[in-house]
């Protein structure tokens, strides 16, 4: 019998205080449903320690990233950025981020934003990890800072695309892998992504949930928790997979082969 297509969610939230009450058994539902690797977010030095504290317990399973969120970057000083340098060379981190722009919310100012890009960007350069992207609403700006530093990076993903034609046109020019999540399922503000996924080369397309946000909108039925959780990740690469008029057993294999490479899941992690 042919084992069933593994999965890797390569965006997941999991130190969120959501999952504090029951993120083991979130954990196991998601290796149950085939999501059988979870890269955990880090968006502040705080989530990035408990990030790793995760990844500790069973490094088989997690990778995460090391970074400070666009929301988080008036909060990031010149002396943090030693802090951030450990973290970010710790075995358990496979990528620096989530670092960007998001000039939609604009929680920091734009200096502040541009100046915590940079120098995140310059630490994955100097550890050799590669990129995970936030943009939003800044994309000019974003890929004006980006191709300063591209030529010396260990490569990148736009975390989360949720852009248009031109946006992802840049971002595949500039050699960008693309993480695509479920808001492709919503048939409000979705809809653009179920043509543009069809343009994302195979080796360079990624998926992930975001957990706990983005719950797929067309879940049937809908879970009472309105909570997104990594079990639902099969049903967006099904969703992904319709509208590349492929199957799914080639994205998943393709997305868990770019994310395993991406991640760097084939280097040991010692737990302590």
């Amino acid at each position: 019998m042919t084992p069933a297509p593994t999965l890797v969610d390569i965006g997941l939230n999991l130190a969120h205080d959501s999952f504090d009450h029951d993120r083991a058994e979130v954990v196991a539902a998601a290796l149950a449903s085939g999501v059988r690797h979870m890269v955990i977010t880090g968006s502040s030095l705080d989530s990035t320690r408990r990030a790793i504290e995760l990844v500790r317990t069973n490094p088989a399973v997690f990778r995460a990233t090391a970074g400070v969120h666009p929301h988080h970057a008036s909060e990031l000083r010149a002396d943090d950025l030693l802090q951030l340098r450990e973290l970010l060379a710790a075995p358990e981190i496979g990528a620096a981020g989530e670092c960007g722009l998001d000039y939609f919310r604009n929680f920091s100012s734009h200096d502040d934003q541009e100046r915590a890009f940079r120098w995140q960007l310059e630490l994955a350069v100097d550890c050799g990890k590669p990129v995970f992207l936030h943009q939003r609403d800044g994309h000019d700006a974003f890929v004006g800072i980006l191709k300063d530093y591209l030529p010396r990076l260990m490569g990148g993903v736009a975390h989360c695309f949720t852009g248009d034609r031109r946006e992802l046109r840049d971002y595949l020019e500039l050699g960008l892998s693309i993480g695509i999540t479920g808001w492709i399922c919503d048939e409000r503000r979705g809809q653009h992504l179920r043509d543009l996924v069809r343009e994302i080369p195979l080796d360079r397309l990624l998926v992930e949930t975001d957990a706990p946000y983005l719950l797929p909108r067309d879940l049937r039925p809908k879970p009472a928790h309105r909570r997104n959780e990594p079990k639902f990740l099969p049903h967006v690469v099904k969703v992904i997979a319709a509208c590349r008029g492929e199957d799914f057993p080639t994205v998943a294999a393709a997305t868990t082969r770019n994310a395993l490479k991406f991640f760097g899941f084939g280097k040991a992690v010692a737990a302590s």
